[in-house]
């Protein structure tokens, strides 16, 4: 599916959206300017700011103050890529070397810090409490869930349960924050509130689900980094702790000890074995049931472009390869 189709229905937001990013990335410090403009400009697919277009539309919205939310979550997204790969010790994202491989750990710690305070004044411009409200703890919840996967780390013991609580934490909580706030800002009714962050919450761990089960699958080029990354980093994602429920005991032992110890040396047997047990069709499969969760819970919303693409952007998050 060309995600140029899903966001025809607000290309012109979307070009809005991108103006407001690069005038808000302004900054008199040079280094700011580079990182944030090298990293912003890698080429992501920018889905949190447009499910946050998509969803305010749908609700009805007809103001321009969807724009500047979209650039907030996409500066928050920004900020814990920043992080997530000092923390991760991460060399390649979207095809190019990550901010940290070139400018170092400290500059991108601290650009990253830039990007979320540059989000909450951005926020405070719109002077509207109930939106500081659901960035401010959705941002915190992002946090805890950051927290706990490090803390599963190198942890082959971490249950399926554990893994799904860090990844709504983690990446469903931003998803949902601004599929919210489209229909906040539409002062839709509470039903419908309720059904935009549902839809959100439901795109976010699909798409996470497909993202790790990408990681042992995909043809790297086209991923835009490294493959294995997670295993390197000892993270138990659902494709190898599914493997360890279904594998033979020889099979646990390896999948344990490469958690254990991280790295790549064993990712060729490691794959296999991931290949061998089913677990990345299992994760697929559990991606598909949260997709089609999304795509259930926008056809509650009013018939519109919008809501078509929101549903077509839901068959996205498990349809691609990248």
């Amino acid at each position: 599916m060309d995600i140029s189709e899903i966001r025809a229905p607000v290309a012109e937001d979307m070009q809005a959206v991108d103006r407001l990013i690069l005038k808000r990335l302004e900054s008199d410090v040079a280094l700011i300017n580079r990182i944030g403009h090298y990293i912003v400009g890698s080429g992501g697919k920018r889905l949190r700011p447009l499910a946050v277009l998509l969803a305010a539309r749908a609700c009805g919205y007809r103001g321009e103050q969807h724009i500047d939310l979209a650039a907030v979550v996409e500066f928050i997204h920004t900020a814990t890529l920043l992080h997530d790969d000092v923390v991760d010790g991460s060399e390649l994202r979207r095809s190019r070397d990550t901010a940290n491989a070139v400018w170092g750990n400290e500059a991108s710690i601290l650009v990253g810090d830039f990007l979320y305070s540059r989000a909450f004044q951005m926020m405070v411009n719109l002077d509207n409490m109930r939106v500081m409200d659901i960035l401010s703890r959705a941002t915190n919840r992002i946090a805890e869930g950051e927290v706990l996967q490090l803390l599963g780390c190198n942890d082959p013991n971490i249950t399926e349960e554990r893994y799904m609580e860090v990844i709504e934490r983690k990446t469903a909580t931003l998803f949902k924050a601004g599929t919210r706030l489209g229909a906040v800002l539409a002062q839709a009714p509470d039903r419908v509130e309720g059904t935009a962050a549902r839809y959100g919450f439901q795109l976010g761990i699909a798409f996470q689900l497909v993202d790790d089960a990408l990681d042992y699958r995909a043809d790297g080029d086209q991923l835009g980094k490294n493959l294995g990354d997670d295993l390197a980093e000892g993270k138990p994602t659902l494709p190898i702790i599914r493997a360890m429920a279904v594998g033979t005991e020889p099979e646990r032992k390896l999948l344990r000890q490469a958690i254990e110890t991280g790295g790549r040396d064993r990712i060729d047997a490691v794959a296999e074995t991931i290949e061998s047990t089913r677990a990345i069709d299992y994760t697929i499969e559990v991606a598909r049931l949260h997709a089609q969760a999304a795509k259930e819970v926008a056809g509650i919303l009013p018939a519109s472009a919008q809501r078509t693409a929101m549903e077509k952007l839901a068959e996205f998050a498990v349809s691609r390869t990248y």
